[in-house]
């Protein structure tokens, strides 16, 4: 989709793109008045300024929108209107040893009980073993400093979706 094929969609399929993109409401609704858009640039640097503006709230809104890394299953299913973006940004798990996958898995369940949110990394490019040490790596965190650092990695796969959105 081009930028200016993404002026001309009416607002409430704006909206759903957009959606796909970040599922903050707050967000999708800030980026759909920004409308029309000139430049990509312009594109990305209003997502990024909405984004690292919404509130805590917002960015768990946004988190929910995810599977957890290395659950298949759900990508297929309960995220099929993205499963697509994600499953290539969650490739690396395709081909990792169900001993990795388990170990995601527990760290998965620690971080969530600890943080109360699922693990957010931006995982494209990314091993599953090195997904899995950025897991380990991120549990010790506070609260606080670790919802700072799941809204940036949320901020990066919102930025690569965009790209995607207007690659594709």
């Amino acid at each position: 989709m081009t930028l200016a094929q993404l002026n001309n969609l009416d607002k409430a399929t704006l909206k759903e793109v957009l959606s796909k993109c970040c599922g903050a409401t707050a967000w999708v609704e800030q980026m759909s008045a920004a409308f029309p858009i000139n430049y990509k640039e312009q594109l990305f640097l209003n997502a990024e300024v909405i984004w690292n503006n919404l509130s805590e709230k917002d960015w768990l809104e946004a988190f929910q929108y995810h599977p957890k890394i290395g659950d298949l299953n759900a990508i297929k299913e309960k995220f099929a209107s993205t499963s697509q973006w994600a499953a290539g940004e969650q490739a690396s798990v395709n081909h990792t040893s169900e001993t990795i996958l388990q170990e995601i898995a527990k760290g998965n369940q620690a971080y969530e009980e600890k943080f109360g949110f699922i693990f957010i990394v931006c995982a494209t490019g990314k091993s599953a073993e090195e997904m899995l040490a950025i897991l380990r790596s991120r549990l010790p965190n506070s609260p606080a400093e670790e919802i700072k650092i799941a809204m940036g990695e949320q901020g990066k796969i919102t930025q690569l979706r965009l790209e995607k959105l207007l690659a594709g």
